[in-house]
């Protein structure tokens, strides 16, 4: 092979070698260590933001109280079941009386006879002043015969002694009848109380009322206080709910809410909030509140099930507001990455308020109009070189 041939052999090999250096050079920077990063860009705004907190609870029942005996003894009938709604003074159930019918017979005919011995003592006490009556006359007419002398003074003496011992038998007598009025009263109010106990054997509604269980059945036995039926206000349904104690600032009552109950996912209950509790739990760190509908739904939900709560607070003042997205914590810090002329800055923000839809107000050096990262494709820095596209392919950081 001649020099000349030699020569272009080697000319080519250097330019082909050339050219493949362009060539990875080309791949290394637009797709290797150093490519620029994919990002995508949004731009604050000044707005003021609808914030909302979320909660999670259960439907209770302000007003639940159970229907039962006020001493022992077997349910005779159970004329209600779950699910009925109950009027005030309605019948619900029936207890059986045992000895209380014979017990009232016995009060009654010892109140009778109490009355007959007060009877007796009236009578007694009327017969005793007649005599009293008589004595006082004779004592005053043997005192005048004895200052004239036509009786001994010890003859006046004995009418006089007549006198006293028929004032002590009347006062006897006063006191009998007191005590068999006492007697006949006393009776009188066992008997009552007898009947009050025979009249509890009927279990009647204190309320308009939903019948939320059966605790007994006919023929059971029930101990004073053992609820043989457990009720419900249908009125006083309320929600017992719970929020992240860090995300509740700004609740109180009064406010407006949205209920979702978990049986009925696509359908919105208006509701408020009735008052936030004072105890807050310390181990799960949540703040409790109860909240009230603002009307009854239909059908009532069950008790205990299991909602959701988004409480409305008052829409804020303008301030800059950028998605939640966009917010990066770098050693500790919390901040955005703002785009300028000379490339990624970090910016120290404070969150002031946020909403369910991820928005969040700021404070920081931001102002209305500064473009800044919202998502990028790996972990950027301020020496990072980026790529503004409109999506993300594979997953953002």
């Amino acid at each position: 092979m001649s020099g000349r041939a030699q020569s272009w052999n080697r000319v080519g090999l250097i330019a082909g070698l050339a050219l493949l250096g362009l060539l990875l050079g080309y791949v290394f920077l637009r797709s290797g260590p150093l490519a620029p990063i994919a990002v995508t860009v949004t731009v604050v705004e000044a707005r003021g933001i609808s914030p909302s907190l979320f909660g999670i609870g259960t439907v209770e029942a302000r007003h639940r109280f159970r229907i039962g005996p006020t001493q022992s003894g077997r349910v005779g009938s159970v004329l209600v079941d779950v699910g009925d709604v109950v009027a005030v003074g309605q019948l619900l159930a029936t207890m059986e009386p045992i000895d209380l019918d014979a017990r009232m017979q016995a009060q009654s005919s010892a109140v009778a006879r109490a009355a007959a011995s007060l009877e007796a003592a009236r009578a007694q006490a009327e017969e005793v002043n007649a005599r009293r009556v008589y004595a006082r006359a004779q004592a005053e007419r043997y005192r005048q015969l004895a200052s004239e002398g036509l009786v001994s003074r010890e003859a006046a003496e004995a009418r006089k002694q007549e006198l006293d011992m028929a004032e002590a038998a009347l006062a006897s007598a006063h006191a009998n009848r007191r005590a068999a009025g006492e007697e006949v009263a006393r009776l009188m109010a066992e008997s009552g109380g007898v009947a009050e106990q025979r009249a509890n054997l009927q279990l009647t509604a204190t309320s308009n009322a939903l019948v939320v269980a059966r605790l007994a059945e006919a023929g059971s036995t029930a101990v004073a206080g053992q609820g043989v039926l457990e009720l419900i206000d249908p009125d006083s349904l309320w929600l017992d709910l719970r929020f992240d104690q860090q995300s509740a600032a700004g609740l109180r009552s009064g406010l407006a809410a949205d209920v979702v109950l978990r049986s009925r996912p696509e359908v919105h209950l208006p509701a408020s909030v009735l008052r936030v509790e004072p105890l807050a739990d310390s181990v799960t760190e949540e703040l409790r509140a109860k909240l009230i509908f603002t009307q009854r739904p239909l059908p009532l939900p069950a008790l205990g099930e299991r909602i959701e709560a988004h409480v409305l607070l008052p829409e804020t003042a303008p301030a800059p507001t950028v998605p939640n997205a966009a917010l990066r914590r770098v050693d500790g810090t919390l901040g955005v990455w703002r785009i300028g002329p000379d490339g990624l800055v970090f910016v120290e923000v404070t969150v002031l308020t946020r909403d369910l839809e991820g928005r969040v107000q700021l404070q920081g050096a931001l102002s209305p109009g500064d473009r800044i990262l919202l998502h990028s494709a790996s972990r950027v820095s301020a020496t990072s070189r980026i790529r503004e596209v409109a999506t993300l392919a594979g997953p953002a950081s």
